[in-house]
């Protein structure tokens, strides 16, 4: 490729006021990838617009402002060109403001309290690609890390929004016995910010989040967000994290909608999070089916909230957060697994569901980790993952 003729056309073709759109451009081959950054770097001097361009060495890919017409002249260059979509948290905040709340129902639903005696996750550490986190909410104080903040570099991923508090706390909030306690303790949250104040995101963020965990060899990685379009380039950076041994939980949305799931808890190396109530029941709001690889507590989640508060939130992004947590249990307890062996693992040990759950709804059951830890199998959960 004529690296020089190719990065003055992206100069000269970069919008800077971002207001054309933003895309993905994808290399087909590492060594192109690796040239044409080492390019870029001696470049960017002489270009200024280049400095619009951000790259992901795991998925081989540069994202920059770039409208489509555009875009879509790039074949010659032999590159893969797709949309920078937008993508959105999967949850809804009541409006009341609640006190510290010791151990929310959905974690002793889940049997959590009963695994800590084996397991509370020591030193399992999960990247959470959201919206960051109160870094000084006293429950959290000993459960975040630094983690990164992918719209400014210079900051710490502090929370604007209060989504990514929120999962932090259902995961691991170790404020004691008078105050929130999530699922796994003594796990590690590494906040990954790349939602806005409005929990809004592009998916080239969310690549590089991905990317960012890769890196900082996470454990697991938890998505609690969606969108209805397929992405190629999201699909193949969670198939590289997967391959890295990196567990990907992500919730299936909040549509009610049978036989379906949001992306990227649809792509086959997730693990598709839907939401249960304290009956026992599919959430009303969660999708179910086939799709669906495990329930969990999604409906009026207790957990931490910006300045040291708490709040009750609804979602499949709240089931998500049980999961995530349940699997620091186990990886801390049985470090080998891989990403295969513990999806398997949920499925095989979840609970069923509530007996007055229609038998086409229920094609999975809802995480113990208790039972996940233990290993004990339970009966309605052998049916084979039905996303693709």
């Amino acid at each position: 490729m004529d690296y020089s003729s190719f990065l003055r056309y992206l100069n000269e073709h970069i919008d800077t006021s971002g207001k054309s759109g933003r895309h993905i451009i994808r290399f087909t081959h590492p060594a192109l990838f690796a040239e044409f950054v080492a390019q870029l770097r001696g470049q960017r001097r002489r270009y200024p617009a280049l400095k619009q361009v951000r790259t992901s060495s795991l998925l081989q890919a540069l994202f920059c402002p770039l409208s489509w017409r555009e875009a879509g002249t790039w074949g010659r260059f032999g590159l893969l060109v797709e949309e920078d979509a937008r993508v959105a948290v999967h949850s809804t905040v009541t409006p009341s403001k609640e006190m510290a709340t010791g151990t929310p129902w959905g974690i002793r639903k889940i049997g959590a309290p009963d695994a800590w005696s084996v397991s509370t996750g020591n030193q399992i550490r999960i990247g959470v690609i959201d919206t960051g986190a109160d870094f000084s909410h006293p429950d959290l104080r000993h459960s975040l890390a630094r983690g990164v903040n992918l719209l400014n570099q210079i900051s710490l991923p502090y929370d604007d929004n209060g989504h990514g508090t929120h999962i932090a706390g259902t995961i691991a909030a170790s404020g004691g016995s008078k105050s929130m306690m999530g699922v796994a303790p003594r796990s590690l949250i590494y906040p990954v910010k790349a939602f806005d104040h409005n929990g809004s995101a592009y998916v080239s963020d969310i690549i590089l989040g991905i990317d960012w965990c890769v890196q900082n060899r996470m454990h697991i990685i938890n998505m609690s967000f969606g969108m209805k379009s397929k992405s190629q380039s999201l699909q193949n950076t969670i198939r590289r994290a997967y391959n890295a041994g990196i567990v990907v939980v992500a919730s299936s949305g909040n549509d009610k909608r049978s036989r379906s799931a949001d992306y990227p808890a649809r792509y086959p190396h997730t693990i598709s999070v839907g939401a249960t109530g304290k009956d026992g029941r599919i959430a009303p709001f969660s999708n179910y089916g086939p799709r669906i690889d495990i329930y969990a507590p999604g409906e009026k989640i207790k957990s931490c909230w910006l300045g040291g508060g708490y709040r009750e939130m609804n979602g499949t992004s709240m089931a998500t957060s049980h999961v995530s947590g349940s699997i620091a249990l186990l990886l801390a307890l049985r470090p080998g697994l891989t990403p295969g062996e513990i999806k398997r693992r949920l499925r095989r040990t979840a609970r069923p569901l509530s007996s007055t759950v229609p038998k086409a709804k229920a094609s999975a059951g809802e995480v113990n980790a208790a039972r996940l830890l233990r290993g004990k199998t339970a009966t309605a959960s052998k049916k084979p993952s039905g996303k693709s």
